[in-house]
């Protein structure tokens, strides 16, 4: 919300540098994997639709560096104009609840009352019942014997056994901070998201896997435990977009629209 930055300019300086690069706002929101409606409110200073503070600074930091502006400067002019109210909430302000009504003394003779009534009236119908032996009548014996035949596996059954024994598991290393996305041959998503130098996530899907690599220099992948090679697949902007098999091979995976 520009009016509550107090016109420090921050959305300013990121569109500036935005244009001066000669980027529009979905060209750069490709750039960065968010949706273009984070950069429109990062450059209408509307930080309270991002969420929370930890959001905020984040998608800042990314912009900044995409465009090319000081990303310490604008973290600093953000902290400085954002009320403490919208980075901590308050939790004095917790509602209690109001004190129920008093039981009336004479709510526990009644259930007693009528707990018992019940329970007399259950023991009536029991011993009201007539009492008679089971009769037992022998079954005949069939003559033929017909061949016994192999039970055969429900299809459901068969479907959801090999598409267990399809599933591999996918291991990624960050040596460098990059954004990752995993997805499966489903189309659902495994993992999406900035993952930190140093971290390893591991991911279970049914192949083939569709990843794609921010950095990809910066990420090593790993398939059932053998490792995989990104040799040529690396783009000049330093991403990668690519589909691994079962058996570990990979190939070029066509990029998004934009990208």
């Amino acid at each position: 919300m520009a009016g509550e930055t107090g016109g420090v300019g921050i959305g300013t300086r990121l569109r500036a540098a935005r244009e001066k690069r000669g980027l529009t706002v979905l060209q750069a929101a490709e750039r960065l994997h968010v949706d273009a409606r984070v950069l429109e409110c990062l450059e209408a200073e509307n930080f309270g639709a991002l969420g929370a503070d930890v959001y905020v600074r984040g998608h800042l930091r990314r912009y900044a560096e995409l465009v090319g502006e000081a990303r310490e400067q604008l973290q600093e002019l953000y902290a400085s104009a954002a009320p403490a109210s919208a980075r901590q909430p308050d939790l004095t302000r917790i509602p209690r609840g109001g004190r129920g009504a008093e039981a009336s003394p004479f709510m526990l003779p009644a259930v007693l009352a009528v707990s018992g009534l019940a329970l007399a009236g259950a023991l009536w119908w029991l011993l009201a019942q007539p009492r008679t032996r089971p009769r037992f009548v022998a079954q005949p014996v069939p003559t033929t014997a017909t061949p016994e035949t192999p039970p055969r596996a429900l299809p459901a059954t068969a479907a959801a056994n090999r598409q267990a024994s399809a599933v591999v598991q996918l291991a990624l290393r960050f040596s460098q901070a990059s954004w990752a996305q995993v997805s499966d041959s489903g189309g659902q998503v495994l993992l999406d998201g900035l993952v930190a130098a140093g971290s390893v996530r591991t991911v279970r899907g049914v192949p083939p896997l569709r990843v794609v690599l921010g950095n990809a220099t910066g990420v090593t992948l790993e398939i059932d435990g053998r490792a995989l090679t990104l040799a040529g697949m690396v783009r000049r902007r330093g991403d990668a977009h690519v589909m691994v098999s079962a058996a570990g091979q990979v190939s070029p995976a066509a990029a998004a629209p934009g990208a």
